[in-house]
C-alpha cells in the first residue's frame, strides 16, 4: 500500500480542509512541540514540552518556562543577551551582533517600502 501522508506529515489528518496555509501552519507548530531541545543545564538533547510553556529535561530533571512552541523565543534570547550584558559588560561580539541585526531591519523595512532609500 502507497504511503499516504507524504507531503502531509501530520497534518493529513485534516484532509484536504482548513487550507494550506493553515494546516502548513499547525504542521510546522507541531513539530516544534513535539521535538526534542538541549537542556541548558546539562546539554543533553533531552529537553521534551509537558505543557504550553513548561519544559522538561529528563536527563538532569531540571524544569523551566519557555514559549509555547519552542523552549527558547526570540525574546528569550534577548533578554538572557541584555542580563549578561548588564553582569559582564557589552562585548566586541554583542556589540557586532547589535549593529548586524539593526542592517538586517532596515534591509527589511527598506524592501517591504517602509522607508525611502533618500533616508
Amino acid at each position: 500500500m502507497a504511503k499516504r501522508t507524504q507531503k502531509a506529515g501530520a497534518t493529513g489528518r485534516f484532509g484536504a480542509r482548513y487550507g494550506v496555509s493553515v494546516r502548513r501552519n499547525a504542521g510546522m507548530a507541531m513539530k516544534k512541540k513535539s521535538s526534542k531541545y538541549t537542556c541548558p543545564v546539562c546539554q543533553y538533547r533531552q529537553v521534551r514540552r509537558k505543557s504550553v510553556g513548561i519544559w522538561h529535561c529528563s536527563k538532569c530533571d531540571y524544569t523551566f518556562a519557555g514559549g509555547a512552541w519552542e523552549p527558547f523565543t526570540r525574546a528569550s534570547d534577548a533578554n538572557s543577551r541584555i542580563i549578561r550584558r548588564n553582569v559582564d559588560g557589552a562585548t566586541t561580539a554583542d556589540m557586532a551582533y547589535i549593529a548586524q541585526q539593526a542592517a538586517i531591519e532596515y534591509e527589511r523595512a527598506l524592501n517591504a517600502g517602509e522607508l525611502d532609500e533618500e533616508e
